[in-house]
């Protein structure tokens, strides 16, 4: 059978710390319910530098600077251990939220982000110094004054932008009346767009790839850009391929709530075994609705607001060249609507039934790569360690299929287990933050196989109850191609033709 091969990854964060009071819906809701709270008061105290998010290990590990081994050995919680930190890394990098504020008018092209004159010139000469955005500084153009910046908000109901709580920009309404073109959505909406217009960039410079090569970009984060005709409709992927040079791709949008990357991942690969496109990549750009969102238990016990960072990510999925980690989109597990909504259910449906079709136990799958949360943001909140626990749930379904004793859990867990680095942003965690290191454990490593597990709540769109779930198997490559090229394929075709007619010639004779 042929297969895709993974030809890498990138990861980027942007450092949004004004964002998380204007545009995070923990904070934006309590300031509609109790606009006078503690919490609220207590927020700016709260909020970490630039440099301390640099110096962040589980932020490093993201960007491909620590490995995960380096930061499972390290105490937690992580948020007391500084590190000595980079702001880029081999997987991508973490940007400043002054130098985001430039890539949004980048992104823009219906001139609805206006930033103020003498703000604009510091984010252009910042930008002017990036490799990846120093030829798009013209772009950032469509300056105002402040008191034009304030009439538009109070007046025309513009969404604000803020650099050390001041007012720098805003973004207007695109229209008068349709709710789905608000200055709230579309600010959400290019967010989206320009986080992964970064990791897309990151992923074409990190890996040297050319986006002319592109064929296909799935787009799969969960916000969704459209009009009160189609709310919804898309297409992101195919604006972000645009300002990522990809001339020759097309594109869609894949949504399925946190399970959305790892559904887009499986269809890359299907894509490109099938001969559809030749390189598929999958993009996802960052939630600002899902900044701060886990604020007020952070608070609460005295640390900074970690949910202080947007998330993007970028995947290029390939024809197989013998050498890159093979996609099994045949070994794939998937949560039907008859599974059951148990964590048993849904782990059975995810990781056993994608075993069984290729007769592994829960011990020949090297890595699993589950709701990779940050436990420094997700235990103060009271959801515990998420990856420790889904492997823990994981090894008991080992047990049940009796590929590992009882006795034998534990020591499953702690060898198997992938410390969560992962910033809470919905299917930012989901599964794919390990694929960067999968390209190097599944071909220089020692790793031979890893599986990719994709979860989502479904019932949050308030349409079903159900959960969602998908995962597919990645294997180090054999190092041979199955599959014949046409040209091969004419080549022998035309042999065999020739070989036919000798022997029907000399039967002849």
């Amino acid at each position: 059978m042929n297969y895709s091969t993974l030809r890498g990854a990138s990861y980027v964060l942007i450092h949004t710390p004004d964002m998380i009071e204007h545009n995070g819906t923990t904070q934006t809701t309590e300031k509609i319910t109790t606009p006078d709270s503690e919490y609220l008061r207590q927020l700016d105290e709260h909020l970490r530098t630039y440099t301390e998010v640099v110096n962040y290990a589980p932020n490093q590990t993201y960007i491909g600077n620590l490995p995960y081994e380096q930061l499972k050995e390290l105490p937690q919680p992580w948020v007391k251990t500084e590190i000595s930190g980079e702001r880029f890394g081999k997987f991508g990098e973490i940007m400043p939220e002054l130098e985001f504020y430039g890539l949004l008018q980048i992104a823009d092209v219906f001139e609805l982000v206006h930033l103020e004159e003498d703000f604009a010139e510091k984010v252009r000469q910042a930008l002017a110094a990036h490799p990846l955005f120093k030829q798009d500084v013209d772009q950032i153009k469509n300056t105002k004054s402040l008191e034009w910046l304030e009439k538009e908000r109070t007046e025309n109901a513009a969404e604000g932008l803020y650099y050390n709580r001041q007012l720098v920009g805003c973004v207007s309404r695109a229209h008068q009346l349709d709710i789905n073109l608000n200055a709230h959505v579309m600010l959400e909406n290019l967010v989206v767009k320009a986080s992964g217009i970064l990791a897309l960039r990151q992923l074409f410079a990190t890996r040297k790839i050319d986006p002319h090569t592109v064929d296909y970009v799935i787009e799969c984060s969960e916000e969704a850009c459209g009009d009160m005709n189609q709310r919804g409709g898309g297409n992101f992927a195919k604006a972000i391929a645009e300002a990522c040079d990809c001339v020759n791709a097309t594109g869609s949008d894949l949504r399925s709530f946190c399970a959305g990357p790892t559904h887009a991942l499986i269809s890359a690969a299907s894509l490109v075994a099938a001969g559809t496109y030749q390189n598929v990549v999958v993009v996802a750009g960052g939630a600002a609705a899902k900044l701060g969102m886990n604020g007020k238990s952070h608070v609460a016990k005295g640390l900074p607001i970690l949910e202080d960072v947007l998330g993007g990510f970028a995947v290029l999925i390939s024809e197989n060249d013998g050498s890159h980690p093979v996609l099994r989109h045949d070994l794939t597990g998937r949560h039907k609507v008859s599974s059951g909504s148990s964590p048993q259910a849904v782990t059975t449906a995810l990781i056993s039934d994608a075993l069984k079709k290729a007769d592994l136990s829960v011990e020949e799958v090297d890595v699993y790569s589950v709701e990779m949360q940050n436990p420094d943001i997700t235990k103060p909140a009271g959801a515990g360690d998420v990856p420790l626990a889904n492997l823990k749930m994981i090894g008991a379904i080992g047990v049940l299929r009796k590929d590992i004793e009882k006795k034998e859990l534990l020591n499953f867990v702690n060898q198997k287990a992938l410390v969560g680095w992962a910033p809470t942003q919905g299917h930012i965690p989901s599964g794919v933050p390990y694929l960067g290191f999968a390209t190097e454990d599944l071909m220089s490593g020692t790793k031979n196989r890893a599986m990719i597990v994709g979860k989502g709540s479904l019932f949050l769109g308030r349409m079903t109850n159900l959960f969602d779930g998908v995962s597919i198997v990645l294997e180090r490559n054999p190092g041979k191609v199955e599959a014949v090229e046409q040209a091969d394929l004419e080549v022998l075709v035309k042999k065999e033709v020739a070989a036919a007619l000798r022997a029907f010639a000399a039967s002849l004779k």
